[in-house]
């Protein structure tokens, strides 16, 4: 019978695990999208508060696109958006 801690090692976890600049992307989009959820509370223009909605809808379709070219093996699709996140305006 195989013992649980030598199937996780020879199995090395290997399901779940994205690389690091993915990881660390992805949290830093997330965090974005957390302060532009209070900005938008604490805005009281409507107007402000549309272009802050903008924004942040911006940042959510980063988040999918990411999702979708590392769940696909389409590596040109991945580039493009890597491409575009190191790109895009602040």
């Amino acid at each position: 019978m195989k013992r649980f801690k030598n199937f996780l090692q020879e199995t090395h976890l290997s399901e779940g695990k994205y690389p690091m600049w993915l990881r660390i992307t992805v949290g830093g989009l997330v965090i974005k999208i957390k302060n532009l959820s209070i900005q938008i509370q604490n805005e009281k223009d409507p107007q402000k508060q549309n272009k802050l909605i903008s924004q942040q809808n911006n940042l959510i379709s980063y988040i999918s696109g990411l999702g979708i070219g590392v769940g696909s093996t389409d590596v040109v699709l991945l580039k493009r958006i890597k491409s575009s996140l190191s790109t895009r305006k602040p």
